[in-house]
């Protein structure tokens, strides 16, 4: 299964060491509005992966989020874990969030799949998991844990996930702004990520 599912985006682009940001969970309201404006101010493009029910409450959100040079992923349409669905459901969620974003990219719930799960979507999608994750859903941890968690492990490459929703806020949000400055002070780029088509 692991070559149906990408971890890691081009290492450099343009000579320039690349970082991909990926949010997952929204669109949400205030959050995902608070995110892009810190994105806007480093000119830094993310992909996020919405959640088709979110969609749907908050279509204008997304339709902000494409304004301003961001991309939509597939989240599924009500957050199922792959392990604990129905393949048969998992597709028919998949689709219908589909039918929302017309995205290139879907990245699991929680991301858990199935091999099955992902043999029949990745001749339709780019299964998109990470190789950072910021750990901003984890209530546990503090903002410091999850930016020294960012520090430690960004690489050339990294596909790098936050979370904008209400659980993750008190993390993601303190610590956006300052991973995008450490990115710049280190030479890196954030880019989109590449589709495949």
């Amino acid at each position: 299964m692991a070559s149906q599912l990408t971890w890691h985006g081009p290492e450099f682009v343009d000579d320039e060491p690349a970082v991909y940001l990926t949010f997952d969970d929204g669109p949400h309201p205030v959050i995902t509005r608070q995110a892009t404006e810190i994105l806007g101010r480093y000119g830094a493009p993310a992909t996020f992966f919405c959640v088709g029910e979110n969609i749907e409450r908050h279509p204008d959100v997304v339709a902000e989020l494409v304004d301003a040079g961001h991309r939509i992923g597939n989240h599924s349409f009500a957050h199922e874990s792959g392990w604990s669905t129905a393949n048969h459901a998992y597709l028919k969620s998949f689709l219908k969030c589909q039918a929302l974003t017309d995205a290139a990219w879907f990245r699991p719930p929680y991301g858990r799949i199935t091999k099955s799960q992902a043999d029949a979507l990745s001749s339709r999608t780019e299964i998109v998991m990470w190789d950072v994750l910021s750990a901003d859903f984890d209530t546990k941890k503090t903002p410091e844990d999850c930016f020294e968690q960012l520090l430690v492990n960004t690489r050339p490459g990294a596909i790098v996930v936050f979370h904008d929703s209400d659980r993750a806020a008190p993390r993601m949000l303190p610590i956006l702004e300052p991973y995008l400055k450490w990115l710049r002070e280190e030479g890196y780029v954030c880019r989109l990520l590449p589709s495949r088509d």
